[in-house]
């Protein structure tokens, strides 16, 4: 049993050369389609209303960046129905929501003491979706050269692979605590599975993206007829695993002021033609509420049932 190993896949960062051949490969694409109402599928449609309807130790660095809207909250699991589940697999994961800001470093206790608790048993596993104040984050592989701005806004050394990244208001940051002693020891096939999971959130708004060999993230295709070739980011993954139990996460870009990533140079990636991007500066009409429950039903979806329980709470 590997009780000690540790697991960092970072929020961000190039993919870490002695892991070459690990990183999970992906074919699918991502583009963005113009949002037109006339092409969305029945499904989608028939989730919005008229008035929406309107307008040992393994280092790997990945991100995947997506694109979400709808809402519907039929997914989630009656909790007084009082039937005991057969398969532990099809036991609801705790779905919380923190409508208040959460600083970094609470959240970070949170999730270790979270994480150490479902690895003894004495926990269940959880989903956590909140915001941070505005904030950098260093991972294991941040060059000092790559925060431009050092005073712009507190920066955090974490354990998580990467390089630096963005966290803020307008921004959803949802952290993944699961037991993956009990779900799979594979590690790529769960980043894959975090993968599908932002996919099938993307597909809902006839959304596709693409997976770039050598350059972390999912990106979105912008060009543009006779223009140069452009790739923003819109979103990512950041999991770290001890115990075989994940903490940390993913986040989307709903309406983060996207002048803050200046600060640093995201990702270290500096390249022409790329950058960072947001649903709103898509002009994708999209909430914090819709993007939470696409990405609960796409949860359900790959993952399994989820059931609503209180956010944690700070002093």
């Amino acid at each position: 049993m590997l009780g000690e190993a540790r697991v960092e896949i970072g929020w961000c960062g190039r993919e870490d050369s002695n892991f070459h051949g690990s990183y999970p490969t992906a074919t699918s694409t991502l583009r963005v389609y113009q949002f037109r109402h006339d092409r969305m599928s029945k499904m989608a449609e028939s989730r919005l209303s008229k008035r929406e309807r309107t307008p040992s130790k393994w280092h790997l660095a990945c991100e995947v960046f997506f694109l979400v809207n709808t809402h519907t909250k039929s997914y989630f699991h009656d909790m007084t129905s009082g039937q005991e589940n057969q398969n532990w697999l099809d036991k609801p994961v705790a779905w919380a929501v923190s409508e208040a800001p959460v600083v970094y470093e609470d959240a970070v206790a949170f999730m270790e003491a979270r994480a150490t608790a479902i690895f003894k048993g004495e926990a269940d596993e959880v989903v956590w979706l909140l915001e941070h104040p505005p904030l950098y984050t260093a991972g294991t592989s941040a060059r000092p050269g790559d925060l431009l701005i050092p005073d712009r806004f507190p920066v955090h050394k974490t354990k998580r692979g990467g390089q630096y990244t963005y966290h803020g208001p307008g921004q959803r940051v949802v952290y993944v605590m699961l037991d993956l002693s009990r779900r799979t020891k594979d590690v790529r096939r769960f980043v894959q599975d975090l993968q599908r999971w932002i996919i099938t959130s993307l597909d809902q708004f006839n959304v596709k993206g693409e997976i770039r060999d050598g350059r972390i993230g999912v990106w979105v295709d912008r060009a543009q007829a006779g223009h140069q070739p452009r790739e923003d980011k819109i979103a990512a993954i950041g999991i770290r695993i001890r115990h075989w139990v994940s903490f940390h996460g993913i986040s989307l870009n709903v309406e983060p002021d996207l002048d803050h990533f200046a600060g640093i140079t995201p990702c270290g990636i500096s390249e022409k033609g790329l950058g960072v991007t947001s649903l709103v500066d898509l002009g994708l009409p999209v909430s914090m509420d819709q993007a939470d429950d696409a990405l609960a039903s796409a949860f359900v979806e790959i993952f399994g049932p989820v059931h609503r329980t209180d956010a944690p709470e700070f002093k």
